[in-house]
């Protein structure tokens, strides 16, 4: 229980009253005190005065024994709490009213009576008390004779030991008593209140700590909508831890479909490895177990047929795994695009010239459409000739020959435009969403009779994502097909 943030909130909450109404108590008895002597020696300022006018206490340096009793045994029957003692100029005690052995104390010291002839003292004004070693109390005093040769003072306490013992028995009284409590319910009505508040201010962040602990992320991000009161600007700090957690939970809810995504990949693209690596290597498998197992038999023709053959599929073999390589790179976080001007249209002649002979062979004609001034690309040059030289080569695989490909370049707005379009076989509206997908196989065409299933197209998706553009295709069974995709112009500073 003391584990919550309530319960730790209600424990600090309990101590700061506590220390409060301790704190409350002792400040109010302080006060109480001091405004008791303070009122009390302001109603007897001139007490000491008074006496003095009307009393001659001392004369010729000798003590008025018959007037001092005089009024001594007055003030005992007027006010019993009050002690008076007769000293000389230098605060020596020559008599008192106090009983024999009560005092302790032989001389009172001069500086507080000093202060209290000054304009501007500030009371309560204490000084020694005769009765009590190292304790003060009020006082009034007044010099012996008010003008003239200062003979001595009369000092007189006005709270003694009597004084003392009711004041004791005051604080143990009604009104101390109801003081008290009246303070104890205050502050807790005002403890309970605040309990109450901390527990309404609380709750969301009590729901949300709930909500939290679920183990059904989906339901959790449901439930987290109907905590949150308001938005992120506008709300309070639960509001705002609100929304994070929210946040991250969407987050952690994509990066899952990603992690499932990519596990159904791997599975899909070892099953498509597998199938493309084993029909090649089985195929050069046999031809060469023929070989060796019917050499003498071949004859010259046959054993120059079977090597092209294992040959054929050897290269197969080698772009396949080269390919795969490039794209593991290519997904990698390694790989970094190197920007840099580059003359577009120098870069397509140079791909058309790799595969002229590739094209002639199967009477195909390649063809550069452009205007005569382009602006120069920025982009990573190798991976744009990449590019095109997958997009040409996917061209030339699934055109029929005496058929033809068009390589046009155009600029468009900032940036320029490539379009290799070919009159093939064209693609098919199902497997057309399909086609940049790694080792997706579309079923044969009269063009293509190895069903050869490449990452060329996958490849080229990949480079231009790296460029943040797009490649769009179109396509028309029958006619043809086209890829269109964007690079950025080069604008000189």
């Amino acid at each position: 229980m003391l584990k919550s943030l309530y319960s730790k909130l209600a424990i600090a909450l309990l101590g700061l009253f506590c220390l409060l109404g301790v704190s409350i108590f002792i400040l109010t008895q302080f006060a109480s005190d001091m405004y008791q002597q303070e009122a009390i020696q302001k109603l007897n300022r001139d007490l000491a005065k008074q006496i003095v006018v009307q009393k001659l206490l001392i004369q010729d340096h000798q003590i008025n024994h018959t007037g001092l009793k005089e009024i001594f045994d007055m003030l005992m029957v007027v006010n019993p709490s009050i002690e008076l003692y007769l000293l000389d100029p230098e605060g020596e005690i020559l008599a008192f009213s106090a009983p024999p052995g009560k005092v302790k104390m032989n001389r009172v010291d001069l500086e507080p009576i000093e202060k209290w002839f000054d304009t501007g003292t500030v009371f309560p004004l204490t000084g020694d008390d005769p009765r009590n070693l190292g304790k003060k109390k009020v006082f009034s005093v007044a010099r012996i004779p008010e003008t003239g040769a200062l003979q001595g003072y009369l000092y007189i306490i006005l709270g003694g030991e009597l004084f003392d013992s009711i004041f004791q028995k005051l604080k143990g009284s009604y009104i101390m008593r109801l003081s008290v409590w009246w303070i104890v319910a205050s502050l807790l009505f005002v403890l309970t209140t605040g309990l109450m508040l901390f527990a309404y201010l609380t709750r969301r962040l009590r729901r949300l700590a709930s909500i939290m602990d679920s183990p059904d992320m989906e339901q959790t991000a449901e439930q987290l909508q109907s905590v949150i009161r308001s938005d992120r600007q506008q709300g309070d700090e639960i509001d705002r831890l609100t929304f994070t957690f929210k946040q991250m939970i969407e987050r952690i809810q994509a990066q899952m479909e990603k992690l499932k995504e990519s596990d159904m990949l791997r599975r899909e693209l070892v099953t498509n490895v597998s199938h493309d690596l084993r029909t090649p290597l089985a195929t050069l498998q046999g031809y060469i177990e023929t070989l060796f197992l019917k050499d003498g038999n071949l004859t010259a023709e046959d054993r120059k047929n079977h090597l092209q053959i294992a040959i054929r599929h050897c290269e197969r073999l080698s772009k396949l795994v080269d390919e795969l390589f490039e794209l593991a790179k290519l997904d990698s976080r390694e790989i970094r695009v190197r920007y840099e001007p580059f003359n577009l249209s120098e870069l397509a002649h140079d791909v058309v010239q790799k595969f002229e002979l590739s094209a002639r062979e199967k009477q195909i004609s390649i063809q550069i459409d452009q205007p005569q001034r382009i602006p120069f690309a920025n982009a990573d040059i190798a991976m744009v000739e990449r590019v095109i030289e997958n997009l040409v080569e996917n061209a030339l695989r699934h055109t029929p020959t005496c058929g033809s490909i068009q390589l046009t370049i155009n600029p468009q707005n900032e940036d320029i435009s490539i379009c290799v379009s070919d009159t093939g076989s064209g693609i098919s509206e199902e497997d057309l969403p399909f086609i940049f997908d790694r080792f997706y196989q579309r079923e044969k065409s009269q063009t293509d009779k190895t069903g050869y299933a490449g990452l060329g197209l996958a490849i080229a998706r990949r480079i231009l994502e790296l460029h943040h553009k797009p490649i769009r295709v179109e396509s028309t069974p029958g006619s043809g097909t086209a890829f269109t995709f964007l690079l950025s112009a080069h604008r000189p500073a």
